[in-house]
């Protein structure tokens, strides 16, 4: 996710060496033009953000520090819709009431789950409501996501007027004093004029208080029509980006708020539930930079991790009395947080590690499972104690046994876990923060200037 236009940047940064240089900013910026076209960048918006650069940077003398500033400064500029909404706004008088429109494919239905997984991580009473009877098996697609993220669900396989179905499903919800109403409504392969018809009836049925438009962003320029086309037949007020993940190029990011007026609200960065995040365009413009994203990453740790678990937590680091009982509650919680790809990525100087981590799935990886047979087959006093394995022959035996392992492979998870606990420990003292920053440093590398 952003690595191609981060690389851009970077790229067209360091051609700037010295102060004064107008050749090497020229340089720079037709290094970022052929980059940011190749991107997906509409070339309006390419043209734009490269005259405000160029202006700004020679109004403040031309050198990196004044050319990095310039870059981060319009980039925000053009991320942001005038007078946008960021993330998820709530109505003053419950229930919030979202509609949720875009063409079949785009992931509209595995979006509204999403979008629901996130509000009740955030303490919200939420209700999906299935309003899409074009689809075959919409209806119980939406039933089982409801499941799946739990929260509650709405719908009528035998009705077919969707109308009526919301109007049933916005009484429920008044009644039973939920916070936020997520209608999934039907799409179609095309734009039509029955599926306007049929969304404008829907919405002058429930007076929503946001109308999200789902774009699938591999589809590139076209993402930015279709929301453009939706926008003006039926009026929306924000847009979500789905398969962001697999976009590569990211273009397409940069061109949304700019040429439709309309602010993008959400991005879906993998194919889990939890994988989608607020788009805010000054963290987005600090990870674009290399600078990541501290806040976001602080963000969706507070919606999953208990404060009072977590100090128990460090406090059994700090006195090395982790054991795998902690472990693997300490998976379940990194798992709600959603990708360790797009985690990783909202760290500083760790841009290429995250690159590296693309295809690591804390739930499906050979590591993890063997880790989790290991585990259970363990005796809850094992569990609770690792040191009781570490030097006993026979309990590795049967550990191994149990799990379908051999016992050199139980060995070689119990000598990294050890070794991991000891880790974790050095950090959990008082040089600890300073120990990780310095880490991170190394790790870093050679990435862009600090933006002041």
């Amino acid at each position: 996710m952003f690595e191609t236009l981060s690389n851009s940047f970077t790229n067209a940064i360091k051609k700037i060496r010295f102060k004064d240089d107008e050749k090497a900013l020229k340089k720079a910026l037709g290094e970022l033009k052929k980059s940011l076209l190749k991107s997906d960048v509409h070339h309006k918006v390419v043209k734009e953000l490269l005259q405000k650069v160029e202006l700004q940077t020679k109004r403040e003398g031309i050198g990196r520090e004044s050319f990095l500033q310039a870059l981060q400064d319009n980039l925000t500029s053009i991320l942001t819709a005038p007078g946008a909404k960021q993330g998820f706004v709530y109505a003053s008088k419950p229930p919030t009431v979202v509609l949720m429109t875009g063409l079949q494919g785009s992931g509209k239905t595995t979006t509204s789950g999403k979008l629901a997984n996130y509000l009740k991580l955030r303490g919200k009473k939420v209700l999906l409501v299935a309003a899409d009877l074009q689809r075959l098996a919409a209806v119980e697609q939406l039933r089982q996501i409801a499941a799946q993220v739990e929260v509650d669900f709405f719908g009528e396989e035998s009705e077919q007027d969707p109308v009526k179905v919301v109007k049933e499903a916005l009484q429920v919800a008044k009644e039973k004093l939920y916070d936020v109403v997520i209608i999934d409504t039907a799409g179609r392969l095309a734009i039509d004029e029955a599926l306007m018809e049929e969304l404008k009836s829907v919405k002058e049925a429930v007076g929503p208080d946001e109308v999200f438009y789902v774009a699938d962003s591999l589809t590139g320029q076209d993402a930015v029509r279709s929301a453009a086309k939706f926008n003006e037949e039926v009026g929306i007020t924000g847009v979500i980006l789905t398969k962001f993940d697999g976009d590569s190029k990211g273009g397409v990011a940069l061109s949304l708020a700019h040429q439709i007026g309309v602010p993008l609200r959400f991005i879906g960065t993998g194919e889990k539930m939890p994988d989608l995040e607020v788009f805010i365009p000054e963290r987005i413009t600090n990870r674009l930079m290399g600078a990541g994203d501290i806040e976001s990453l602080a963000e969706k740790t507070a919606a999953v991790i208990d404060e009072k678990q977590a100090k128990k937590i460090s406090k059994k680091i700090a006195k090395g009395k982790f054991n795998f009982e902690d472990f693997l509650e300490q998976l379940e919680s990194i798992k709600k947080m959603g990708s360790l790809k797009s985690l990783i990525s909202m760290i500083p100087g760790m841009g290429n590690m995250a690159k590296a981590m693309k295809d690591l799935d804390l739930e499906n990886s050979k590591e993890i499972k063997k880790i989790k047979a290991m585990i259970n087959s363990m005796t809850p006093k094992e569990r609770k104690d690792p040191d009781l394995i570490l030097k006993n022959s026979s309990r590795k035996r049967r550990i191994a046994q149990g799990a379908g392992l051999t016992p050199q492979e139980v060995n070689k998870i119990l000598k990294q876990f050890n070794n991991a606990a000891k880790f974790a420990k050095k950090f959990a003292g008082k040089k600890g923060m300073q120990d990780i920053q310095n880490l991170m440093k190394q790790m870093g590398g050679q990435g862009m200037p600090p933006i002041r």
